[in-house]
């Protein structure tokens, strides 16, 4: 069934989500804070630009947000203006339409945007995604749904563009506390990988033998199977920027302190971002903490 939609957002995970949505037949407009963005992405799919959230919104059936932070999702809901501003999503959104926000966020600004989205008549779904740039390239992004699971009934075959994968989680909040989940396990991952890699060279083994062989037991993962090989030769450029993992690590480090969880690990291996970061490389993709490794064992 073709929808009505918009997409705010063309980031590296926005931009071919939307695509996605284009090519799967539903009327798309999109908004992106750089306007060169959205015309470029225009020049490639079936769809419209708008020059606002608002205007972007105005009509739509679902509004799908793939910003970057909490500030920023205020930002398009609200508009630039105060909380109802005549820019933001809301101010044009009709009654009995859907706002879907793939952004990772803390619980509660997911909870805040939900409330004010109910007293439009307007369902809210926090629906962050897994999968990296490339699993949103490729339509095959794990997403995690807060809300209601009329709502999510309705929004979930639209997503399926873009996702392989889709769960409701509970009420709105729960997708992105299970984002915190997920962020909290591949960091406790990467760090080890990274290790087990520094502790072959240091060994002298062949890492391509290493891991073809402990891949196929108990220490495989997908972090193994997808990094092992840019990581043993010192390559950083590929998927989700440190940057960006800090500030994840950090919602569900502030999460752990509200809700009473004990996270040492996680806070150990934000702190070695931190130290990534003071290499230079906040631009790094999340493998990058066997880079901190490496220079520290050259001192």
């Amino acid at each position: 069934m073709s929808m009505k939609v918009a997409f705010i957002g063309l980031g590296v995970m926005g931009y071919p989500m939307a695509g996605h949505l284009a090519n799967a037949g539903h009327t798309v407009t999109v908004y992106n804070r750089t306007t060169a963005k959205a015309q470029k992405w225009v020049s490639e799919y079936q769809g419209e630009y708008a020059e606002t959230p608002s205007e972007a919104a105005k009509g739509a059936d679902i509004v799908f947000m793939c910003v970057g932070n909490d500030d920023d999702l205020r930002s398009v809901v609200y508009g630039e203006h105060g909380e109802h501003g005549e820019h933001g999503v809301l101010a044009s959104m009709h009654e009995g339409s859907y706002l879907v926000d793939h952004t990772t966020t803390s619980a509660e600004v997911a909870r805040e945007v939900g409330a004010q989205a109910k007293l439009q008549g307007i369902a809210f779904l926090d629906a962050p995604v897994s999968g990296g740039q490339a699993g949103a390239e490729n339509g095959v992004l794990t997403v995690m749904v807060g809300g209601d699971e009329a709502d999510f009934n309705v929004v979930q075959p639209v997503m399926a563009a873009f996702s392989r994968f889709s769960q409701l989680l509970g009420e709105v909040g729960s997708g992105q506390l299970c984002k915190m989940v997920n962020q909290i396990c591949i960091a406790g991952v990467v760090q080890g990988l990274a290790e087990g890699l520094h502790f072959a060279k240091q060994a002298g083994l062949d890492g391509e033998k290493v891991i073809e062989t402990i891949s196929k037991g108990a220490a495989g993962s997908w972090q193994m199977e997808n990094r092992y090989k840019t990581m043993w030769a010192g390559e950083y450029e590929f998927g989700f920027a440190v940057d960006w993992m800090r500030k994840d690590l950090g919602i569900a480090l502030d999460e752990a302190k509200a809700n009473g969880a004990t996270l040492p690990m996680t806070a150990t291996v934000d702190q070695y971002y931190a130290d990534v970061q003071a290499l230079g490389g906040g631009r790094y993709d999340t493998s990058s903490l066997l880079a901190r490794i490496e220079a520290l064992h050259k001192k």
